[in-house]
């Protein structure tokens, strides 16, 4: 029996300010939900700059409490009006000087679900990430919301393989990779890494890239987010790479089954062979 999900991705560009940023995704999830769209999943740090172009500590002002804070606080009211599940990636602080790049699941009846914190963490030109976030202690968990079983994957995690298993190990139906990513670093690899890891794992994948270049440095954010399922063919066509834009897509759940039944890659998987891959 099918089952449909309208899921939803945003991408858009830096305004400038905290305040006018959170407005921007406000409403985006106000369109999102006139859509019809019952998830909608936001861009890395959604409501700040790209920041880590730069190492100022300025910047750690940035960090709040989830799920305390007044911004997860705020999302929470929205998805209870809207009745829409919402992904926030945001920077998290656990405590003065413990800071993580996070993102936090709100279901559509408001409720906080729980959070991911990114696990891999670049030190590269444009993107000094280990000046303002220590790498992620909190697993790949997969959310039990009212649409289904999400995972959440952030950004430079998704060069590694380890964590998309995992999550679908763990039953994600749909996994979200919300990212901040520049034309010249890796425009070749947007659009094979993210349907590689969705055949391989045998889930949708929802990429979400930001749009344009900000006043911290060079990076070009080159958006074209998209959704593709678990045969990696696109579902609809990927965003544009300038502009702001929300993509609304219907995710058929039937195909799943599908490609599990045809390729049964985790019956043929062998744990048993593994233990190289992470020893020391």
């Amino acid at each position: 029996m099918s089952r449909v999900i309208r899921a939803a991705l945003f991408q858009t560009a830096w305004t400038g300010d905290k305040e006018s940023m959170i407005r921007v995704h406000e409403q985006a999830a106000r369109d999102a939900a006139a859509q019809g769209a019952q998830i909608l999943c936001f861009q890395e740090l959604f409501y700040g700059p790209y920041f880590c172009q730069v190492q100022d500590k300025a910047f750690y002002e940035y960090a709040e409490r989830i799920p305390d804070g007044p911004i997860v606080q705020r999302f929470q009211a929205l998805a209870r009006e809207l009745g829409i599940v919402l992904i926030l990636p945001m920077y998290e602080e656990e405590q003065p000087g413990v800071l993580y790049n996070t993102a936090a699941v709100i279901d559509a009846d408001g409720t906080y679900l729980g959070k991911y914190r990114k696990h891999h963490i670049p030190q590269v030109p444009g993107f000094w990430e280990k000046f303002y976030f220590r790498p992620g202690n909190s697993g790949w968990p997969v959310f039990d919301t009212a649409v289904g079983r999400i995972g959440v994957y952030i950004c430079y995690d998704r060069h590694f393989p380890e964590g998309w298993r995992a999550l679908g190990l763990a039953g994600a139906e749909i996994v979200f990779n919300p990212s901040a990513t520049s034309r010249g670093l890796s425009g070749y690899l947007w659009q094979l890494e993210q349907p590689a890891a969705a055949v391989a794992n045998e889930y949708f994948v929802g990429a979400i890239n930001r749009v344009g270049v900000e006043e911290l440095g060079d990076n070009d954010f080159y958006g074209t987010s998209y959704f593709v399922d678990p045969e990696a063919r696109f579902v609809g066509e990927p965003a544009g790479d300038k502009e702001t834009e929300l993509v609304v897509r219907d995710l058929d759940m039937a195909s799943l089954r599908e490609v599990r039944d045809r390729w049964q890659f985790y019956r043929d998987r062998r744990p048993d062979a593994y233990e190289p891959l992470t020893a020391p």
